[in-house]
């Protein structure tokens, strides 16, 4: 049985305020000769001699087993299926309420970016959404049984060269990636350490006995975005007194799904790669017992739903292979609200 592509109708955007300053140069940044910024060099040093986490930065490349089924508990995995239907439409983000933990691993053109602005007692990271979040540096502990609010509590001490920043606190409204909600009794311990001038590690452990079977963790590799500028992304009201500017009309993706030979589904197994936004993205597609999977970036390996014999759905995304004649598949293209961004096959 053939089922209906799931579409996501966005019918309002975010509105970013029109560039400023994008013509001017960051102050302070190692350049070669012809001007451009050098980001191999040495991580610049405070005062206290403490390496200088400042700058404006974008998450490059994450990893991360966040999306393992295995480590959520059952509660948690049901909340994902009944909203991945929907495109995770309920997302806090576009009902323009504050993302939470969930900024740690976005990196997307319009939410990804942060400032950082450190001070020996003090560490502020600041979003383009207007959120932000403050890391305590003055030797205070984590409160034992914390207000829950939107964004968490932080204190940081610094271990050698890396910081090491602890948070709780958080009520439960937030997510911590796709779908993937949390209690209150959740905590997060972030190790920072930038390695050049260019590039920040973070070594992230989620912990939250209410929701998670295990502690999850990510890598996430931050890059330092010289000659940039951080413009305001405001959610708002709009459209007749709504509240937020994010709406969705959704088709709900039926049981059903096509029927697709096994012979055609193996024109699509390969290595696909192509830009998403800033990112490299490189897709994997594999066959297994008459079912396509894919894993992106190294992820968690999910199956990719036919639809018909061409597009396909996995995550709230969808997945269109094209090819050429009765030949192997040439490109997938991944179906976000913003568009279809297309990966050529690699292998």
């Amino acid at each position: 049985m053939k089922r209906p592509l799931t579409t996501l109708v966005l019918l309002a955007s975010t509105t970013p305020l029109a560039a400023q300053w994008l013509t001017l140069s960051t102050p302070g940044v190692p350049r070669t000769a012809d001007g451009e910024p050098d980001l191999t060099g040495p991580a610049p040093r405070a005062a206290d001699g403490h390496p200088d986490l400042s700058g404006l930065w974008r998450p490059s490349r994450v990893r991360s087993d966040l999306n393992d089924p295995g480590n959520l508990q059952t509660w948690v995995r049901t909340l994902i299926d009944e909203r991945e239907p929907r495109f995770f439409a309920d997302n806090p983000r576009f009902r323009c309420l504050p993302s939470g933990p969930d900024n740690l691993t976005t990196r997307s053109n319009s939410y990804g970016l942060r400032r950082v602005v450190q001070h020996p007692t003090m560490i502020a990271m600041l979003y383009n959404d207007g959120t932000y979040r403050q890391i305590f540096m003055d030797g205070r502990e984590l409160e034992p049984d914390p207000l829950p609010i939107w964004m968490g509590y932080s204190v940081g001490r610094w271990d050698g060269d890396t910081l090491v920043v602890e948070s709780n606190g958080y009520n439960d409204k937030t997510w911590l990636g796709r779908g993937i909600s949390h209690t209150e009794r959740l905590r997060i311990t972030e190790r920072y350490q930038r390695s050049d001038f260019g590039t920040i590690q973070i070594d992230v452990t989620y912990e939250d006995p209410g929701a998670l079977e295990a502690p999850l963790h990510a890598a996430i590799e931050m890059r330092f975005m010289a000659d940039e500028e951080m413009l305001e992304t405001v959610c708002a009201e709009a459209y007749g007194g709504e509240r937020g500017n994010w709406t969705t009309e959704t088709t709900e993706i039926e049981e059903e799904v096509a029927e697709v030979a096994p012979e055609i589904l193996a024109r699509y197994v390969g290595t696909y790669r192509g830009m998403y936004l800033e990112n490299l993205v490189t897709v994997e597609v594999t066959l297994d017992d008459g079912e396509l999977f894919m894993e992106r970036n190294n992820g968690a390996r999910a199956r990719l739903i036919p639809q018909s014999e061409t597009a396909f759905v996995s995550g709230g995304l969808g997945f269109i292979f094209t090819a050429e004649g009765d030949g192997m598949a040439t490109e997938v293209s991944e179906v976000h609200v913003s568009g279809a961004w297309t990966f050529r096959r690699a292998l």
